[in-house]
């Protein structure tokens, strides 16, 4: 039989429990604010091929009707593989990116994906605001924590780092442990559903949070503890492998050192540190921290040590979690009278006024300390000079591009990344644009350029470090003429 939710605690007159306005605020300024900094990031070639390219092109396939696939992915696929475009169920298991296929008709461009993460952070904001405003007792709880999550570390991440698929299960748990909290366990199993078809990984997340649910509601919890092992098993052992070139998950393999897991605890440890210290550690007094262990496991385990720091995307999961965590934890505290009640408790005092000082001290060291520089909002002659490049580029041409030059062109060229040998597995590529600057991969861009240069292509543009090279042929150098008088001529908006 379901057991009842513990109510929520702010019964004083000050609490918004029923205000929403609050919630909407908070949310629509997170919208604001990220939408902005993603774009102008975008604008001023912040992003990647890896990874906004790759999830631009698999959209853009879903749009016309293909499976997802990406012609930047075949950088990195496994020997031997020779098709122009890299299928994406063969990497992850990530349907729920089919859903932006409508409105990427409507909009076909890389900006669309960095609108669409910033609005999915924005929903997760409102769902938390909301539930801080509803079980904690003081009027403030909703504005302060939803901010102080707002701009937690692993969400600025996220943003500051192209677009990924996990956006879409940052507000799903959100609104799955906003249910929990409120004792709607029906409801809370429905959202978590939803994260099976984000990524294969969070399948654990599914059935950790259907052994919390069990002994509230134990048809929904036996539900989740079927779905979540279910899900994964089923995306790890038989679809990514079908369309997998070598028939294998990639991600299977954890080293040939059984020890492995050992190793870089220094850095695992740091993420540690953040993790708990967004919330001064009171996230730790509710059974809801569980639900970061399968991340946590799966991060550490793996050799890759890209996984286990507070960098890029992959810390963006847990944010709703541990403040989800510290709203139970400090509704779990006893009151001591009314007085104390009336004043918030000093339990509650330290669950809101902690986590905000957490989030001030750390705003200088994250991606939104930018906003507040006067170079992220001027141009350069460099970035003018990329622009110039990128504009010489025709429609429907075929492109090698440098990593930080690709999401310029996937929503009107086919890109293969710039690096060695591109030009060896696609020698149907008419155009090579490229920043000699770029850092990744490394020595790929300056591979590739030699490749031109042995291939008899040739220079035709070089400005501040940007250089396009094209086939040397009459045909080439006339397209190369029609591109750049086009290019220069004045715009009519």
């Amino acid at each position: 039989m379901p057991v009842n939710a513990p109510p929520p605690l702010c019964t004083a007159p000050t609490c918004p429990r029923h205000d929403r306005r609050t919630p909407v605020l908070v949310a629509a300024a997170v919208f604001a604010v990220y939408t902005v900094f993603a774009l102008r990031l975008h604008t001023v070639f912040g992003t990647t091929g890896y990874d906004l390219g790759i999830f631009e092109q698999a959209v853009r396939s879903y749009a016309a009707g293909d499976l997802p696939a990406s012609e930047i992915r075949t950088a990195s696929a496994p020997a031997g593989f020779t098709d122009d475009a890299f299928p994406l169920y063969a990497d992850h298991f990530h349907p729920v990116l089919a859903v932006l296929a409508p409105l990427y008709r409507l909009f076909p461009h890389p900006e669309l994906l960095l609108v669409v993460q910033a609005a999915l952070v924005a929903v997760s904001a409102y769902a938390l605001s909301r539930a801080a405003a509803r079980h904690v007792p003081h009027p403030a709880a909703g504005a302060v924590l939803g901010a102080a999550y707002a701009v937690s570390w692993g969400l600025q991440k996220l943003i500051g780092f192209d677009f990924h698929e996990v956006a879409f299960a940052v507000p799903l748990l959100a609104l799955a442990g906003a249910a929990y909290l409120d004792g709607r366990w029906a409801a809370a199993a429905w959202w978590a559903g939803g994260l099976i078809l984000v990524k294969e990984d969070l399948g654990a997340t599914v059935l950790v949070l259907g052994l919390l649910l069990w002994r509230h509601h134990r048809r929904a919890g036996a539900a989740l503890c079927v779905l979540g092992p279910t899900g994964s098993a089923l995306a790890v052992l038989l679809v990514i492998p079908a369309f997998a070139p070598d028939g294998a998950y990639a991600y299977a393999s954890f080293g040939d050192d059984p020890l492995a897991a050992l190793n870089g605890w220094g850095i695992k440890a740091a993420t540690l540190v953040l993790l708990l210290g967004i919330t001064a550690g009171l996230s730790l007094l509710s059974p809801l921290v569980l639900l970061a262990l399968p991340t946590l496991a799966w991060r550490f385990w793996s050799p890759n040590t890209a996984y286990w720091g507070p960098d890029h995307h992959y810390s963006a999961v847990l944010m709703p979690i541990v403040f989800l965590a510290l709203i139970d934890a400090v509704r779990r505290r006893p009151n001591r009278g009314k007085q104390q009640e009336a004043a918030g408790g000093w339990s509650v005092r330290a669950g809101l006024a902690l986590p905000a000082l957490v989030a001030l001290l750390l705003l200088p060291a994250l991606p939104l300390r930018d906003l507040a520089d006067t170079g992220f909002w001027q141009d350069s002659p460099r970035r003018s000079a990329t622009r110039a490049a990128l504009a010489l580029l025709p429609d429907g041409a075929r492109v090698a591009a440098s990593n930080h030059l690709a999401p310029h062109l996937t929503d009107r060229t086919t890109v293969q990344l710039a690096t060695h040998g591109v030009l060896d597995r696609h020698p149907d590529l008419g155009w090579l644009i490229a920043d000699t600057h770029e850092p990744w991969p490394p020595n790929g861009v300056h591979a590739a350029l030699r490749d031109a240069e042995a291939r008899g292509w040739r220079r035709v543009y070089a400005r501040d470090g940007v250089v396009i090279w094209r086939p040397d042929s009459p045909a080439a150098a006339a397209a190369m003429a029609v591109n750049s008088a086009t290019a220069h001529q004045p715009s009519k908006s």
